[in-house]
């Protein structure tokens, strides 16, 4: 059970600036806020896209829209945040979601040898890559969202806001498949 409830509202809503997959105008959109080092959140990444495989089959492709934003806890995982500067300068070379799904695949091993090993694995410009995180060129769009999920009650990863509104059930595929369907009747009503 999601016990971190102080909050049921997503304020910063969804946008074109997110990472996303899927369309904005899709029936149903989920926002996650997730750590690449966080366990629980790569188990419930891997549920979201078990569920969009499924509602893809069943529903078509504009049903449902994925959005992640990152929430890395350094307090408790400390390779999370250099994981999220890892995603966005692969983003900067058009490999976000190879990278996003690397990572979370990965992710008992986010030191910075596996980082670069990981990216030359995907082919990025690597002297680019480097460059962009000794700079640590993209901090500021990682504090930006963890400002919004600390706006919208986020205090732990993972978190989800379905239709903006919190998820607090389950981390189990029929409660959270359930509550996107459900989700979509609301709007509908």
């Amino acid at each position: 059970m999601n016990d971190d409830r102080s909050q049921s509202s997503l304020l910063v809503p969804p946008s074109t600036q997110d990472w996303m997959q899927g369309v904005l105008s899709a029936k149903v959109v989920l926002v996650m806020y997730g750590d690449y080092q966080d366990p629980k959140s790569a188990d419930v990444y891997k549920l979201i896209k078990d569920i969009k495989r499924e509602l893809n089959a069943s529903s078509g492709e504009d049903y449902l829209c994925f959005v992640f934003r990152h929430f890395p806890q350094a307090q408790i995982h400390p390779h999370a945040q250099r994981a999220a500067q890892v995603a966005e300068a692969a983003a900067a070379q058009g490999k976000f979601w190879l990278m996003h799904d690397t990572l979370f695949t990965h992710q008992q091993n986010l030191e910075n040898g596996y980082l670069v090993e990981y990216a030359n694995d995907l082919g990025l410009d690597i002297p680019q890559f480097l460059k962009e995180l000794s700079k640590h060129a993209h901090i500021d769009r990682i504090h930006k969202d963890i400002e919004g999920g600390i706006h919208s009650g986020v205090t732990t990863a993972p978190a989800l806001f379905i239709n903006n509104i919190r998820y607090a059930g389950r981390w189990r595929m029929t409660e959270l498949m359930a509550t996107i369907v459900a989700a979509n009747h609301y709007l509908n009503q």
